[in-house]
């Protein structure tokens, strides 16, 4: 698992904007700050991915550089996550595309439901896949969404993206999902309370991208 605070750097600021309840009533601040973090996070992940040589022609010279092996899945779980979403498609910009409509139904941390209203990907079959999602607290919408997604093949690899982690999520998220996988978060937090939000946590991500729904 890679956390990214665990090493002092710009994205504590921007996470920090994120949680601050007098600064994240500016939507687009916090929209940006969730794609920098998107951007941050992509750019650590694309070290783990694999490379191949292959020649180009400068205007002076041939020379040999090195470019993506295969280009990952990109999915985002609808909505809160798409500023986030945003960060890694700039960087993984020719990534093929699925999208995951969840939302969960309020209740406790021990019976919390989560529903599917939308999932729409390409072809899973043994390619890399990079599902984003702001928010990982239970882990069950994970879950959920990784399995709708693999009526269209088992990806080869799984990388979860997430801007806060509950380690409770983390550990669901271990003992449910059997395909190598690895986890990058931008902070891993205390934990969840009754109601399965994430402590400290920063409020629903969702409504302070885009406002309130109803």
């Amino acid at each position: 698992m890679f956390v990214l605070s665990e090493t002092p750097s710009i994205a504590s600021q921007f996470l920090s904007e994120l949680r601050d309840r007098n600064i994240q009533t500016d939507s687009m601040r916090f929209r940006t700050n969730l794609r920098r973090l998107g951007n941050i996070l992509a750019y650590e992940l694309s070290k783990n991915l694999e490379y191949k040589a292959v020649e180009i022609e400068t205007p002076l010279m041939k020379t040999n550089v090195l470019q993506l092996d295969e280009q990952v899945v990109l999915v985002s779980v609808l909505r809160a996550s798409l500023p986030f979403y945003q960060g890694f498609l700039d960087f993984f910009d020719k990534a093929e595309n699925g999208f995951i409509g969840a939302y969960r139904k309020e209740g406790n941390k021990d019976d919390l439901e989560i529903n599917l209203g939308y999932y729409a990907s390409p072809n899973l079959e043994g390619k890399t896949l990079v599902i984003v999602d702001p928010m990982l607290a239970t882990g069950k919408s994970f879950i959920k969404s990784l399995e709708s997604l693999f009526i269209n093949g088992k990806p080869r690899k799984i990388h979860i993206a997430a801007v806060v982690a509950a380690p409770e999520g983390l550990a669901y998220i271990k003992e449910n999902l059997s395909i190598p996988h690895q986890v990058w978060i931008g902070a891993l937090d205390q934990g969840l309370n009754e109601q399965a939000y994430i402590l400290p946590g920063l409020g629903d991500a969702g409504d302070l991208a885009f406002g309130p729904k109803l």
